[in-house]
């Protein structure tokens, strides 16, 4: 397999318990069953094994929150293959660039059967706006414009993952893992303990409790 430093690597069950996302949509999404993928993997299988790079793990939450909004897969799948084109992009969704041209973008795909999904009735704001805002303000661009980090809690929080980092495992700011952090409180029970033993910050001990229980009850 190509050098994977900077590209992440996490199998379907892991990409499924980070993104909250089911491995079933997962594997619908980007492998297909009975239809096309919507778009095609960055790493090849390796021995039938599947697995998602960062950019894939990123792109999968893109197609979930569309999902939730009722948006087919027929256009879903639609929307990427317009904006890769017209962004030049091959991951176009979680781009800088969709989100300043993904208005007009997603008007087009959906004026045909699902117009009413492009606006708020309440508001007129585009779906855009105020459904996808929380997932670009959870990412980092580089001053390329290229995605760099995804903080999942927000950045507010300080749990990163960050594919040049632990191959794209979860961790907080100071670098250790969110699962064994959280493993350790489960043996010790104190959050200050266990932030004193691992050199880390006790807001970094909490998130990962949280960011870890939240990936046990997906």
């Amino acid at each position: 397999m190509a050098n994977l430093f900077g590209v992440g690597l996490y199998s379907v069950p892991e990409a499924a318990r980070i993104s909250r996302v089911p491995a079933e949509h997962i594997h619908r999404w980007l492998w297909g069953r009975k239809s096309e993928p919507l778009w095609t993997p960055e790493l090849p299988a390796l021995d039938h094994t599947h697995a998602l790079s960062f950019r894939d793990l990123v792109e999968v939450q893109f197609v979930h929150r569309f999902r939730q909004q009722g948006l087919s897969l027929q256009s879903i799948r639609k929307m990427i293959g317009v904006a890769a084109k017209l962004l030049e992009e091959s991951y176009p969704l979680s781009s800088v660039k969709f989100k300043t041209d993904g208005r007009t973008i997603l008007a087009q795909v959906v004026e045909a059967g699902e117009q009413w999904y492009v606006f708020e009735l309440a508001t007129g704001q585009y779906l855009l706006e105020f459904v996808l805002d929380y997932l670009y303000d959870a990412l980092e661009y580089s001053e390329l414009d290229d995605l760099v980090r995804w903080w999942p809690l927000g950045k507010d929080r300080r749990v990163v993952i960050d594919p040049r980092r632990s191959f794209g495992r979860p961790i907080v700011e100071e670098g250790v893992p969110t699962d064994i952090l959280a493993g350790a409180y489960k043996a010790e029970g104190s959050v200050i303990a266990v932030a004193r033993w691992f050199e880390v910050r006790e807001e970094s001990g909490q998130d990962s409790l949280g960011f870890e229980r939240s990936r046990m009850a997906a």
